[in-house]
């Protein structure tokens, strides 16, 4: 049979597909560039001033506050013109540090009482301690969780929720830990703005103001000691899995 008319030009696709030599390099992938340190401070700052409008004025006083103050130093020293000289970058210093507690704030307000919003508190802590990114316990229904840390304090809980219903779960990791950790202390910070209670935006600040009980070659033992003994799945009551026997005819298929 007789090929028809069009069955012998290339397709489009691979008529227009470059190609490359034998020994032709490999061309190079477009890289995304990352924003600028000054894009990134704009944003920061435009999304702080939406929850804040107070930021603009309270950046403007601190660096007129500064320089002011360098600036009078300055002139008593009568070299006034130096006084400038180092006021001005101090006085940008100390807006850029308005800035970012107003900006934390401003974050902090955007997440509060959505779920997840403790494991991101717990994302502000410095060195020293050891979070995860995932609740230990959480209750699908409602949405409540508890969040773990590790440091020096010893073992902190961070649960979110109401307190009647997340407590049964802080219970019971914390009956779960004191099987595995019998010696270290147990610490649980419920977030939210009720009695008792700690906002989000307060809690890293509150686990570091906890006793130190643990030395840091502890705090990586105790993690470990978590994470290899504290994460296994409960067997289903009922179940003996040195009796289980396979299933023969499910494993060829009928």
């Amino acid at each position: 049979m007789a090929n028809s008319p069009d069955s012998s030009k290339p397709t489009p696709a691979a008529s227009d597909a470059p190609k490359r030599g034998l020994f032709s390099r490999k061309p190079k992938e477009a890289k995304v560039k990352k924003p600028s340190r000054l894009k990134q401070i704009n944003e920061v700052f435009q999304m702080t001033r939406r929850h804040d409008p107070m930021v603009v004025w309270l950046m403007l006083l601190s660096f007129l506050g500064v320089v002011a103050v360098s600036f009078l130093v300055g002139y008593l020293l009568e070299n006034w013109i130096t006084g400038l000289i180092i006021g001005i970058p101090l006085g940008l210093l100390a807006a850029t540090l308005i800035l970012s507690r107003r900006a934390e704030r401003a974050a902090f307000a955007q997440i509060e009482n959505q779920p997840g919003a403790s494991g991101a508190a717990l994302g502000t802590l410095k060195r020293g301690w050891i979070t995860e990114d995932q609740p230990v316990a959480v209750n699908p229904r409602t949405q409540d969780a508890v969040f773990r840390a590790i440091g020096r304090p010893g073992v902190v809980l961070v649960s979110e929720g109401p307190t009647h219903r997340v407590r049964p779960l802080v219970d019971a990791e914390r009956k779960r830990l004191a099987r595995i950790l019998p010696n270290v202390t147990v610490h649980v910070i419920e977030t939210g703005r009720g009695e008792g209670q700690t906002p989000i935006s307060q809690v890293a600040k509150k686990m570091n103001k906890l006793d130190k009980e643990l030395t840091k070659l502890e705090v990586s033992a105790v993690s470990k000691r978590i994470s290899s003994l504290g994460n296994r799945l409960p067997i289903p009551k009922g179940i003996d899995p040195y009796k289980a026997r396979p299933d023969r005819k499910a494993a060829r298929g009928r």
